[in-house]
């Protein structure tokens, strides 16, 4: 049976707001949660890009739910400094934490002042973090001399079980190629003949574990109301490959986004004032085998929007 969860987006609200949202998404019967990992954030109307592995510790510890996280390794992150953050929640709070690991954003990786690198150096040197990680997940000593350099690390808590390292993927390569090294994949709402692909995709390449989705959607009593909420906060998200991940700051985002429409955004967010209509769309996501379903309503004020689908969408799906 899927589970329904609750992604917490930091580039949106501010930590101490979240970490009241994310306890109420959990008493409305959310199941579990996830969670941004940006130092900026998309645009300046989002205006947030709090620590996340600080937050999670707190969020971990005052509520029940399962926690994740995607977070790049590579560069603004030296991947045994990651695997000591992965090793140390799974510690606290066992079985209940995930990473998904995946190859960054310039927008959250040029702050180093390295050179950007393209995509499947990117990807490479990824793999290579991944290597280095779970060698420490298993308390090995581990050195490495390649995209990323690694001298003698060894971490003195090692967690039981080990956290599940969890494969990002936006597109049919990165779905098959990720299947290589992942406990499960993660990616977000495209359309149901697509995301049909990816799953069928990532299982052919040997993928293994759970499949994840992430919804990005917007619901409001009006209409008008869903679709202002949904293109004053994520217009600067619609960008595919390579824009999206090649763009370095906020005002760049705000450039490039300044004449997209709310048809343009409803193609990457789910919107609608209907509340019987999102129960069905989830209901559709969650028929092409994902096992967890991470909702994300894009406004800055989640009370709302908690209660309601906590009230009349999720007791409906849960009986399916």
């Amino acid at each position: 049976m899927t589970r329904y969860g609750f992604h917490a987006s930091h580039e949106q609200i501010a930590p101490r707001q979240l970490l009241a949202d994310v306890q109420r998404a959990e008493q409305a019967g959310f199941e579990a949660a996830m969670c941004s990992d940006h130092f900026s954030p998309w645009s300046r109307r989002q205006g947030h890009s709090a620590f996340a592995w600080s937050w999670l510790g707190a969020a971990l510890a005052t509520t029940r739910l399962t926690f994740g996280t995607v977070c790049a390794p590579g560069q603004r992150y030296h991947p045994a400094v990651v695997a000591q953050a992965i090793a140390t929640l799974g510690s606290m709070f066992p079985g209940r934490f995930w990473a998904a690991l995946g190859s960054g954003e310039a927008s959250n990786e040029h702050i180093t002042g390295e050179r950007w690198q393209p995509k499947e150096i990117r990807t490479r040197r990824l793999e290579e973090c991944v290597d280095v990680i779970r060698g420490l997940l298993r308390g090995e000593e581990v050195s490495h001399d390649g995209l990323v350099t690694v001298d003698r690390a060894r971490l003195w808590e090692v967690p039981d079980p080990p956290p599940r390292l969890v494969g990002p993927a936006v597109s049919l390569d990165s779905a098959a190629r990720v299947a290589a090294w992942s406990d499960g994949m993660v990616t977000v709402n495209q359309r149901p003949e697509t995301l049909r692909s990816m799953v069928e995709t990532h299982r052919t390449a040997g993928g293994t574990g759970p499949l994840a989705l992430q919804v990005h959607l917007s619901w409001a009593p009006s209409e008008t109301e869903a679709e202002q909420v949904a293109h004053g906060q994520w217009r600067s998200n619609v960008f595919g490959e390579p824009l999206a991940w090649d763009l370095e700051t906020v005002d760049a985002f705000e450039v490039a986004s300044q004449d997209v429409t709310v048809e343009k955004v409803r193609t990457v967010v789910d919107v609608s004032s209907d509340l019987g209509w999102h129960r069905d769309r989830l209901h559709e996501y969650a028929a092409l085998g994902f096992d967890e379903i991470y909702l994300h309503h894009v406004g800055q004020s989640q009370e709302r929007f908690i209660d309601e689908f906590g009230e009349h969408v999720l007791p409906q799906l849960k009986e399916h």
